[in-house]
């Protein structure tokens, strides 16, 4: 049985942990800025400062708050490109607007085309509001900032060595999963506290003050809810632009912002924004490529702290690492003794971190496996009582560093072992 982790928060909470953390049995950028005059119901023509994004036109519809944004698109990456909008409404000197009301050609993969069209319900994100210096930007990558594709295909996700291990991480069972893009690092400070900064100023709140700690700005933040990392994802998605993938119902009408809300499958528009991924994605993501192997590198199924960050004893054979306890590099002053991210190298996908440093959030609620094969899995539906956590930490022996291991903490649960990263389902 896995322990959960408890509901209070309790950073640096590597007493109370320790009955389980030791071991137990290319971006290519387009951009264009549209300057929009409203007045009464009507948008005035937009003047245009275009910049790879050829013909750009912009009209509001007769009578109505909905604002139709039409653009070209020419790319020769046959996976198509991402589209974001983000709106200013003090003539461009900021685009910081939380617009989520888009929809048509945004998002992405793009495909290269003419006549695109995103239509902005205006009304929904700037209500009662008369302006003539409003902006749009128009932006286009090829992959989101910071993120590595991890190429669609199945892959057996489970324990592949018999012995050794908990009975969750069985029985195998072969995963289908479609293309998406994930974090090459966990989140860092930095990138935390950039977000957050912009989410409290625009609509968002987060359960503890203290959310989102770290020990430098480019460690991985830790100590912050589920719930939290849920917002975060909505806000960094909205900061660029992009359509948030969690909200309120069903409806996907209301994006999450605030509070503790048990966001289930069907709130969740899964082809866009940042999110969490899924315990799927994550394995398939920390395997780097590889299968049957016991952690994200394919060359050994052996550990050292040349490999992670993570609490290394003599209680496991493949634990060959020459130093013991703590990594010796980072243990330096108080915990947690976090490692920068890339310290490591990578796995096969181009990832760093998936095994060891701080725990990650995934979306789905834990639960047992079946043998069934499987397309997409987004773990039970409803609402339980624990989500599920991947990849060990640096306070977690190599048990828990492998790719296999599963462990589970109430959504509320923030400690300076937690942390996570982002994928951006296609």
């Amino acid at each position: 049985m896995n322990p959960n982790l408890a509901t209070s928060p309790l950073p640096g909470a590597r007493t109370f942990l320790s009955a389980f953390t030791r071991p137990a049995p290319k971006r290519t950028g387009m951009s264009a800025l549209l300057a929009l005059a409203l007045a009464a119901a009507l948008l005035a023509p937009a003047s245009l400062c275009a910049q790879g994004i050829p013909n750009i036109r912009v009209t509001q519809r007769a009578g109505t708050s909905l604002v139709d944004l039409r653009y070209d698109l020419a790319t020769t990456n046959a996976n198509g490109l991402f589209v974001a909008v983000a709106v200013s409404t003090n003539g461009g000197n900021s685009y910081d607007l939380p617009a989520s009301h888009f929809t048509g050609d945004v998002g992405g993969p793009i495909t290269t085309g003419t006549n695109k069209l995103i239509v902005w319900d205006a009304v929904r994100d700037w209500p009662d509001q008369f302006a003539t210096n409003a902006c749009l930007r128009l932006t286009a990558s090829d992959v989101p900032p910071g993120m590595v594709l991890i190429p669609a295909g199945p892959f057996v996700m489970g324990n592949t060595f018999p012995g050794e291990g908990n009975s969750d991480e069985l029985p195998l069972h072969t995963n289908q999963l479609s293309a998406f893009y994930m974090d090459k690092f966990e989140v860092t400070k930095a990138l935390w506290d950039e977000v957050r900064t912009w989410a409290i100023t625009n609509g968002y709140s987060f359960d503890y003050s203290y959310s989102g700690q770290g020990k430098a700005t480019n460690h991985p933040a830790h100590t912050m809810t589920w719930y939290d990392a849920v917002k975060w994802c909505n806000a960094r998605s909205q900061r660029e632009g992009r359509v948030p993938a969690y909200y309120t119902s069903a409806a996907q009408t209301t994006v999450y912002r605030s509070g503790q809300v048990n966001v289930d499958n069907t709130w969740v528009k899964w082809g866009s924004g940042y999110r969490l991924p899924t315990e799927a994605e994550w394995e398939k993501a920390a395997r780097g490529g590889a299968s049957g192997k016991r952690f994200p590198w394919a060359d050994t199924d052996n550990i050292t702290h040349s490999r992670a960050n993570y609490y290394s004893d003599s209680g496991y054979a493949y634990d060959t690492s020459p130093t013991r306890g703590d990594h010796p590099s980072f243990q330096a002053g108080d915990s947690p003794y976090t490692s920068p991210a890339g310290y490591f190298a990578p796995n096969g996908y181009g990832l760093y971190d998936m095994a060891g440093n701080v725990w990650e959030w995934c979306w789905d609620w834990y639960g047992s496996y079946t043998a069934a094969p499987a397309t997409d899995p987004r773990g039970p539906s409803g609402t339980l009582s624990v989500r599920v956590l991947r990849g060990g930490s640096w306070n977690n022996g190599a048990f828990h560093a492998r790719c296999a291991l599963r462990v589970n903490g109430y959504p509320l649960s923030a400690y300076s072992v937690i942390g996570f990263r982002c994928v951006w389902g296609l």
